[in-house]
């Protein structure tokens, strides 16, 4: 060997030396933090068994198509969720036709239209607070304002409005995220065509940032149909054994038919309540593998 590569093995080695304890001791501390993350997940997802199984051992005896086409009841055995269901359609399809074109108009404005000052920094900052509101300072909001002040009164209407209050920051904040995550390039494109910025947006960043928005919507709407308190306060019925046929009807929605069965001193309707809770579950799930499968699908045919 020639001294030159001695001499370069005799630098090197005291450097080995110094990192190869360093280098286990983080090793080692990151199997340790592994296994404390492998612990709290485990945790959390027997956690949810447990309550799944909960669930079903008292509500599955109970699960039948009487539980769906029934109204309401005072016996058990005849009571069912069908008012309850058509109000909760009725509150989240208005709810949805709200806070889609309100909020997707926000974000566009927003992220393309507005100036970049102090100002839209302030309103993007408010409105990201505004998702961690608890829901039931939003049923406080629609009681004051849809009910008393608009005197819209205890119906559907102030129901969904109060709950696309709800969800509107959430959807808002999907939009800006799916609008921003459109590559620059595409803008400087059609801008380089000749295209106003309205035409940009409609033609090419809208569709583009389409499959984020209707995610972003699908799962604030999932949210929505399980909130209780706003609808609670804003005068949903704990038992209405009729279906709503307007937005200035009276109404009932699961969650709230739910809450009014677990109060209920009979052990019989607090079996049915685990029952109804199966449904919503169903619904819930069924509603996010829908937003899955339109992320999906709308994710292929993107341009780039």
């Amino acid at each position: 060997m020639s001294v030159a590569a001695k001499t370069e093995r005799a630098l090197i080695e005291p450097e080995r030396t110094i990192w190869r304890p360093q280098i286990g001791q983080r090793q080692r501390q990151g199997k340790i933090w592994s296994a404390g993350f492998f612990v709290a997940t485990l945790s959390a997802v027997l956690l949810l068994a447990l309550l799944l199984g909960v669930l079903f051992i008292r509500g599955w005896d109970w699960l039948s198509w009487t539980l769906i086409t029934e109204m309401p009841s005072r016996a058990a055995e005849r009571s069912g969720l069908n008012s309850a269901i058509w109000g909760t359609v009725w509150v989240v399809s208005g709810a949805a036709i709200f806070s889609f074109f309100v909020g997707v108009g926000a974000a566009i404005y927003l992220e393309e239209y507005a100036a970049r000052n102090w100002m839209t920094t302030f309103l993007k900052t408010n409105i990201a607070n505004l998702a961690g509101v608890p829901s039931v300072v939003y049923g406080l909001l629609g009681l004051a304002l849809f009910v008393e002040i608009l005197n819209a009164g205890r119906t559907v209407l102030a129901g969904a409005l109060t709950m696309g209050l709800l969800i509107l920051p959430i959807i808002i904040l999907a939009s800006q995220e799916s609008l921003r995550a459109v590559p620059l390039g595409l803008r400087q494109a059609a801008f380089g065509m000749g295209a106003t910025r309205w035409q940009v947006v409609r033609a090419h960043i809208l569709p583009a940032a389409m499959p984020g928005i209707l995610t972003g919507t699908i799962l604030a709407v999932s949210r929505a149909i399980g909130e209780t308190a706003p609808l609670i306060v804003v005068g949903a019925a704990a038992y209405f054994p009729y279906r709503p046929d307007g937005l200035f009807s009276q109404y009932t929605a699961m969650p709230v038919q739910i809450y009014q069965w677990t109060g209920r001193p009979q052990e019989e309707f607090r079996d049915l309540a685990a029952a109804a809770i199966i449904i919503l579950l169903v619904l819930l799930l069924s509603m996010n593998a829908i937003a899955i499968v339109i992320r999906q699908r709308l994710s292929s045919r993107k341009r780039w």
